[in-house]
């Protein structure tokens, strides 16, 4: 596909990253050179100099025989002008980054007005995500799939886990009866599909998938059930952390925020009145300390600067608070902290770049199985999708034990009607179904991907 990014900032560029793998051309434009230039040795792609609002900066790039136009600079206005000046060039389908609160209020008029096929929202969408991982303080990660019916959550196997040392196939009976899988294993950066002689070991990171109460019981026989999250620390006063102190008041979880500036102190206790604001430096364990730091449940560092955030978390867990999650945008610094036990590491970039994989698969696979949803997972070394099966996919009916899957490929779960269906051998798909998929490595577009390649008749002798 044309794919046209407009901003090579975080966003952009990890964009641009994730694309150039998946094979698309690739054009960026920046104002900034030196961006510019970084983005064309790096990812070998063409750049183009000049204003995304400007129509012959829009034109030279290609605007009007792109497949897609992604809005993506630090400026809502820059983002919401260029989508609709590259729709009326002809661009077939734009997305514009937008996050002030006043304008993704109205999304719809947006969308109708300005023709803006998608609005995206960095800091909503991780707002979002750690609002689930404050609703299941167990996890490291949480994906949700099928409108909440299905769930798929990574953690850490520490020493002592029952676990352990213990083949999957002969885990306890109880654990055997219950509505899930284990899809998926992260073991010192090498992403795995288990299958049940796999032999957990202490240090990995598995990956679950099911029914939300059976995940439930799971980690309650794990011995890792964590109580409800009642009261979150935040040190951070910045987009994301006003979108979660909207999500986190309306479900009734008290919130204090730690932020240097008085002039967002003041914003935040305007616009939250029951969130207790601390104007202060919260990288001082001294402040954290005088503020009761470890009376609450649950730590967050959302400040701009990743390394601050990093260094606070790492402080919070070692003063024995249940829940710690940062923010984090250099996946090099994610590693380092994952290995010292952080592994509640969100990524903007990295969350917004997954949402718009999702769409430009949804644009390449028009005619096949519908993709609901694509999360990456496991630092990105695997792919959980959720499709719905059509008149097109291949092999309906068939049991799933005469079928032949791609290496690295496990048929997770099915999803008919309100059944949740953990496959087996004698499983099988019909048009309807709600089905997600683990992938590693990447490369399914459509439900029909997920097949080995049939074998080809050929004569001669066979050597």
């Amino acid at each position: 596909m044309n794919i046209i990014i407009v901003g090579s900032g975080k966003v952009g560029f990890t964009l641009a990253e994730q694309l150039v793998k998946e094979e698309h051309d690739v054009t960026i434009v920046d104002t900034d050179e030196e961006a510019l230039r970084r983005a064309g040795d790096q990812l070998d792609i063409m750049t183009v100099r000049g204003n995304g609002v400007s129509a012959s900066t829009l034109r030279e790039a290609g605007a009007g025989e792109a497949d897609l136009l992604v809005a993506a600079t630090n400026s809502d206005e820059v983002n919401m002008v260029c989508s609709l000046t590259a729709k009326s060039m002809g661009a077939k389908y734009t997305i514009a980054r937008i996050r002030n609160q006043e304008y993704t209020s109205s999304v719809a008029e947006l969308r109708q007005n300005l023709k803006i096929d998608m609005v995206i929202n960095p800091e909503n969408t991780t707002a979002v995500e750690i609002s689930r991982l404050l609703r299941f303080p167990s996890a490291a990660n949480i994906e949700t799939f099928c409108r909440g019916m299905v769930e798929l959550m990574g953690f850490r196997l520490q020493e002592g886990d029952f676990l352990v040392g213990t083949p999957l196939y002969n885990l306890p009976g109880q654990i055997k009866k219950l509505s899930l899988l284990f899809c998926a294993v992260d073991r010192n950066g090498e992403v795995s599909i288990p299958n049940g002689s796999f032999v957990p070991q202490a240090g990995d990171k598995l990956y679950l998938i099911g029914r939300p109460n059976s995940l439930d019981q799971f980690f309650r026989q794990l011995g890792r059930y964590a109580p409800k999250v009642k009261q979150v620390f935040l040190v951070g006063g910045g987009k994301v952390s006003m979108y979660l102190a909207g999500i986190l008041d309306r479900i009734g979880i008290r919130l204090k925020i730690v932020e240097r500036s008085e002039e967002r102190c003041r914003l935040i206790s305007e616009r939250f009145p029951h969130v207790t604001v601390i104007c202060g430096d919260g990288t001082d364990s001294e402040l954290l300390e005088s503020e009761n730091l470890t009376a609450s449940d649950a730590f967050i560092s959302l400040t701009d600067r990743d390394e601050d955030n990093l260094i606070i978390a790492l402080y919070a867990m070692q003063q024995g608070l249940g829940k710690v999650i940062t923010k984090c945008n250099r996946q090099g610094y994610a590693g380092i902290v994952r290995s010292l036990g952080l592994d509640s590491v969100i990524s903007p970039k990295f969350v917004t770049a997954s949402h718009i994989l999702h769409v430009v698969r949804g644009m390449q696979n028009s005619q096949g199985s519908v993709m609901n949803s694509l999360h990456r997972i496991a630092d990105g070394g695997a792919e959980a999708m959720e499709f719905t099966v059509g008149p097109s996919t291949r092999h309906l009916g068939v049991p799933l034990k005469d079928l032949r899957l791609r290496p690295g490929v496990l048929l997770a779960v099915i999803v008919r009607g309100r059944d949740i269906i953990i496959p087996e051998g004698s499983s099988f798909l019909q048009e309807g179904d709600q089905v997600i998929i683990i992938a590693r490595g990447g490369g399914v577009l459509d439900l029909n991907d997920i097949h080995a390649a049939e074998p080809t008749a050929s004569g001669g002798s066979g050597r």
